[in-house]
């Protein structure tokens, strides 16, 4: 009887030893895929919080808890599953699945840096155009359709690298992998955009007369500060969508992904934070080029149609 409970405690350990390992390979993969779609993660966190700009700010967390909802829903319930399932039956598609997502981003990225540096009766121009009365309500529901559309595509970028780095994987691990990843970087992205939309309130706080003059001091230099913080996270947020967009891009073109990797040998000075820098610069101005040939493509689209629509 001892050696029979001896061999299941055996057994037992053999157990446990092989759950660790599955677990720690699963972090190990976790962490991998968090880091390959940084770029996409910066970028969501830098797109979200223009979408409340001009609203009530009482509203604002529950539009970001709106947005993370869906953010999530569409991971989960949608985006995780076709991934699994196109791993399963036709993994030939995932690239190119990527690669529009990738022409979307540059297109994006292209629009955003084009309004950045609009003249200012353009910008006139457009607004008056588009005017249109709408109540807050509309407002918000307009900003949050937006807001969710973007995120469907970062999200499902992010998805497919996800998915990408454990192709290799058994079934089950694939999906543990792609649901904590999806669980992890929603929650991390929309808490840091929730912080980011009330800072200017804790500010705000910080500063009242009951405080200490040290502390008032800090709460006014968080309400000063935050403007430019956003604006640069702005800024950010349009590089690091025309860089991961080119990047996707020039992975699957084998040329241009060739030409990229040959700058570790070909750099003169071989520091890898300025190799990474010029790679991210490269791709960035790939992907603005890219952005001009897709609007210059849906402009004359839109003519077309038109045209045959007046016809």
């Amino acid at each position: 009887m001892s050696v029979g409970l001896l061999a299941l405690l055996d057994d037992v350990l053999a157990l446990v030893k092989v759950s660790a390992a599955s677990l720690d390979d699963i972090s190990t993969q976790v962490a991998k895929a968090t880091s390959k779609v940084s770029g996409m993660v910066i970028d969501d966190a830098a797109v979200t919080p223009k979408y409340v700009i001009g609203l009530d700010p009482k509203r604002e967390l529950a539009i970001i808890y709106r947005i993370a909802k869906w953010s999530l829903v569409n991971k989960i319930i949608f985006l995780g599953p076709v991934a699994l399932l196109l791993g399963l039956f036709a993994p030939w598609l995932i690239q190119p699945l990527l690669m529009v997502g990738g022409a979307y981003l540059c297109f994006e990225g292209y629009e955003k840096v084009h309004s950045i540096f609009a003249r200012p009766h353009d910008k006139e121009n457009i607004a008056v155009e588009n005017l249109k009365i709408i109540t807050p309500d509309e407002l918000e529901k307009i900003r949050v359709k937006n807001a969710v559309r973007t995120d469907f595509i970062l999200s499902a970028e992010i998805m497919a690298i996800t998915f990408a780095t454990v192709a290799d994987k058994n079934f089950m691990t694939q999906a543990v992998i792609l649901f904590t990843v999806a669980i992890v970087i929603t929650i991390a992205v929309y808490g840091f955009v929730g912080l980011i939309v009330k800072m200017d309130d804790i500010g705000l706080s910080l500063a009242l007369e009951r405080r200490r003059p040290f502390i008032r001091k800090i709460g006014r230099s968080i309400v000063k500060f935050m403007p430019h913080f956003l604006t640069v996270l702005g800024y950010a947020g349009t590089a690091a969508m025309l860089w991961v967009g080119a990047e996707i891009i020039i992975h699957g073109i084998p040329f241009l992904h060739h030409l990229l990797e040959k700058l570790n040998d070909n750099t003169i000075v071989q520091i890898p934070v300025l190799i990474w820098s010029l790679k991210v610069f490269l791709c960035a101005v790939f992907g603005i080029m890219l952005g001009v040939v897709i609007d210059r493509i849906v402009v004359y689209a839109k003519k077309l149609h038109g045209m045959f629509k007046g016809k």
